[in-house]
């Protein structure tokens, strides 16, 4: 008779929804060993068949993949709350980068993407799409946080505090990557800041770089009405159509928001297997529109959900966004059955990790993947009755119901409380940001 196998992990919840293939196990068992997902299995095969170091009843609890934030600025959680109810422009132009060229600094970064981090990972999410300054501080942060993300390197035309043009951001952000590619967690994209930011030649080099260093690229896309009129009027196509022709697109291209998206640029997404990131919650506060999602997914494009920063949602929160694009999507559509809870968890989970091309690594609870998992307790009063958890996690879940969080078979968050940040010196920190920044 063959010997239980030793793993470091075995994970018995009421629920377990590996997202691929599509269904809700009972009486299951999650076991990890070395980060990795092994199995899932019965509680009859997992007595039988392994021997766990550790094991953890979750009795009242589903238990799903780590939530993939698929477009963040995580640093800008320091700016939350400074500038609402104004559209996106003046947002930008009036509020945010006056205090960004005043204030955002290598300790600024770190301490925002920390403070973002620790939000993010209590709410479920294990990986984020990163797109801001100082990329080197970011990383050493998400590293000490232990949350994984994929770190877009911006690219503008004009000087910020951080770098004075276009090649400089390329040089800068080239060099954070060459000294952090060693760690495991963190990825890496080309991030030039939006097509309205960064000129032909720009967007040439950045292409370039892209084919030669097999890095992927995303970049803001058609966010408003404004930028696609202003678009055609100065080029005389669409700003997809402009990436196009520029050699940008393909099957790594990220197009972030994509509110504003003709026929033409839609079959334009599908040709060329590009993923787009939704963004509900930041596209209502700023007054841009309704994504056409549902006409997307229709058609075959990935679409993730993303939360944008802190500084226009204003919450990192997918538990948030899984129900506001369900319900945005219904009401665009005069169609009840548009985006079900379903397909909106997946996008929440497998669609982000695909978008940013980590589809083999995370996103499902599938044995050999990175163990990045979340248990959702479904047991409190409020929940009940618990007919399909799934719709539950989409409609009544809150992300206050995320009781533990591992990342790569790490126990990151355990009962709410993160294991690698200390809480109270962090927010000490961010008292003092707020005095500066006020």
């Amino acid at each position: 008779m063959t010997p239980p196998r030793p793993v470091e992990l075995a994970i018995a919840a009421r629920w377990i929804l590996p997202i691929e293939p599509q269904r809700v196990l009972s009486g299951h068992v999650l076991l990890v060993d070395e980060g990795r997902i092994v199995a899932v299995a019965t509680q009859e095969e997992s007595a039988r068949d392994y021997a766990p170091r550790e094991t953890i009843a979750l009795e009242r609890h589903a238990l799903i993949p780590g939530l993939v934030n698929a477009h963040t600025h995580t640093a800008m959680t320091l700016l939350r709350g400074i500038a609402d109810d104004v559209p996106l422009d003046a947002w930008l132009k009036d509020r945010i980068w006056p205090r960004e060229a005043k204030f955002v600094t290598p300790e600024f970064i770190h301490d925002g993407v920390t403070l973002g981090a620790v939000e993010m990972l209590r709410g479920g999410i294990t990986c984020c799409n990163d797109m801001y300054f100082y990329p080197d501080a970011a990383a050493f942060a998400y590293d000490a946080a232990g949350l994984r993300a994929v770190i877009g390197l911006p690219v503008l035309d004009f000087p910020t505090p951080y770098a004075s043009d276009a090649d400089d951001y390329l040089r800068l952000g080239l060099d954070a990557r060459d000294r952090f590619k060693h760690l495991p967690r963190l990825a890496w994209m080309l991030a030039p800041h939006a097509p309205y930011t960064v000129a032909d030649a720009s967007f040439t080099r950045i292409v370039t770089y892209a084919r030669q260093l097999d890095l992927a690229i995303q970049t803001h896309l058609q966010e408003t009405r404004r930028e696609l009129d202003e678009a055609i009027a100065r080029y005389g196509q669409t700003e997809l159509a402009r990436l196009d022709r520029l050699g940008a697109t393909g099957p790594g291209f990220l197009a972030i928001h994509a509110v504003h998206l003709g026929d033409g640029d839609r079959e334009l997404l599908v040709r060329h297997g590009c993923s787009v990131a939704h963004c509900p919650a930041s596209n209502m506060k700023l007054a841009s529109g309704i994504a056409p999602v549902a006409d997307l997914m229709a058609r075959g494009v990935n679409v993730a959900l993303g939360t944008d920063g802190a500084a226009s949602n204003n919450r990192l929160d997918l538990f948030a966004e899984m129900r506001l694009a369900s319900l945005l999507a219904k009401v665009a559509t005069g169609d009840a059955s548009a985006l079900p809870a379903a397909t909106v968890l997946r996008m929440a989970t497998l669609g982000g990790a695909k978008a940013l091309s980590l589809g083999e690594t995370i996103g499902s609870l599938e044995p050999g993947k990175q163990a990045d998992v979340v248990a959702v307790d479904l047991g409190e009063i409020d929940d009940a009755p618990v007919y399909d958890p799934v719709s539950h996690l989409v409609h009544v879940a809150s992300r206050e119901r995320v009781t533990d969080v591992w990342v790569a078979g790490e126990h990151v968050v355990r009962e709410r409380m993160p294991t690698k940040v200390d809480v109270p010196a962090l927010a000490a920190r961010v008292r003092l940001w707020q005095h500066r920044l006020r």
